[in-house]
């Protein structure tokens, strides 16, 4: 499989190269499928069989076939599309002494040991993690949780992005550059902080539609709540720093992303240990929310240093009323659920799914209208990128 996902890696970077976005963003979905059908062949045929000694190895089998057979199919699917494009044929070359490769490995060494920060700081969460029963489960519930939206919106907005990012890095087009951070940022802001709405305020509601199954009671439910809330509090900052980083992989520094994922190492240890002890798990995710916010201020100052200034004014002024329109729209969600939850409770499946539907299409509709009204150019953006992509729309 080491040797398929090598393949995908390439593919997914030729065809971003070559202005492909669409596939390569949607072909995860087609290794998940594998592995989901390769599960399900193996429950209707065993049943409950499967929990029995004897047949786990074929439940472990079946998940490493599904794997694998993602994985080419994954690969697959992107061959005809770089056949066509006159990037199919693979022509492997050694020349490391070639300017554009010495570009990639200068930015690839520090990119890599920052994403290995990333994992260190994973291990320290779980290092406090461990003293607090039932913490460990709740955080990776929670994260899958906020992985959903983060995982598809981060496709659609980092990947098209770093290339754009890449073309401008020449002083001479830097002005344009810091439009299309500004654009980044914002649409950044657009997507997540709505969600962050609804994440905060319907937290409850979310987890029981979609765990709240035999064992899982109302007290797990509780515990993944509170953290799923925590979680959602800081996912603009996560994926506004992501944009950042990517600037800077663009402009070809990949040291101060890795200088900063270094401090942000004990930075985080002492949030663990400052916020566990005051808000329990949530106080876990709330450390990673204050780093991610400091990465993102940090990169943003240095940044302004890199490329002769940024327009703080003109991009703070609306952050600020998106922040505001997000609020809006997380009262509007908490007052649909209270009506909803009055009017037809809070016990069932059913139920739940139609408060959480029901007051998280009002919360996004009211953040939609609160955007239109401000005027803010990114708003009317992505609301006709959206038009044109459902209504077929140029």
């Amino acid at each position: 499989m080491a040797l398929f996902a090598g393949l995908i890696g390439i593919g997914f970077g030729t065809l971003n190269a070559a202005d492909h976005y669409w596939l390569p963003s949607i072909s995860p979905l087609f290794s998940s499928s594998a592995v989901i059908v390769a599960l399900g062949v193996v429950f209707f045929t065993l049943g409950d069989k499967i929990a029995e000694p004897r047949f786990a190895l074929v439940g472990g089998a079946a998940l490493a076939i599904g794997t694998l057979a993602g994985a080419v199919l994954q690969w697959l699917v992107q061959v005809p599309v770089l056949w066509r494009q006159g990037l199919g044929r693979l022509r492997p070359r050694f020349n490391t002494q070639d300017p554009a490769v010495q570009d990639v490995l200068n930015v690839l060494g520090p990119a890599t040991f920052s994403s290995g920060m990333m994992q260190i700081n994973v291990q320290v969460d779980l290092f406090f993690a461990a003293a607090l029963p039932g913490t460990i489960a709740a955080l990776d519930y929670a994260n899958l949780l906020v992985q959903t939206p983060l995982g598809i919106i981060s496709n659609v907005i980092l990947v098209p992005f770093l290339p754009i990012f890449a073309r401008l890095a020449d002083p001479v087009h830097w002005d344009e550059l810091k439009q299309r951070i500004r654009q980044g940022l914002l649409l950044t802001a657009l997507t997540m902080l709505p969600l962050s709405a609804i994440f905060v305020t319907l937290a409850l509601p979310m987890v029981r539609v979609v765990y709240e199954r035999g064992a899982f009671d109302r007290d797990a439910s509780q515990l993944v709540t509170s953290v799923l809330i925590a979680y959602g509090v800081g996912m603009f900052v996560y994926l506004g720093r992501d944009v950042l980083v990517r600037v800077f992989y663009a402009l070809g520094d990949g040291d101060t992303p890795f200088r900063i994922s270094l401090f942000n190492i004990g930075l985080n240890a002492l949030l663990d240990f400052i916020l566990i002890g005051q808000y329990g798990a949530p106080g876990l995710v709330l450390a990673t929310v204050g780093v991610n916010l400091v990465s993102m201020v940090a990169l943003l100052v240095l940044l302004s240093g890199k490329i002769n200034g940024l327009p703080w004014l003109d991009w703070g002024r609306p952050l600020v009323l998106l922040i505001l329109s997000s609020i809006l729209s997380g009262a509007a969600a908490w007052a649909s659920r209270w009506g909803l939850e009055t009017w037809l409770g809070t016990e069932g499946f059913l139920v739940n799914l139609v408060v959480l539907c029901g007051a998280g299409a009002f919360s996004l509709g009211v953040f939609a209208a609160a955007t239109l009204v401000l005027g803010i150019p990114e708003a009317n953006l992505l609301i006709n990128q959206l038009r044109a992509k459902f209504l077929r729309r140029p």
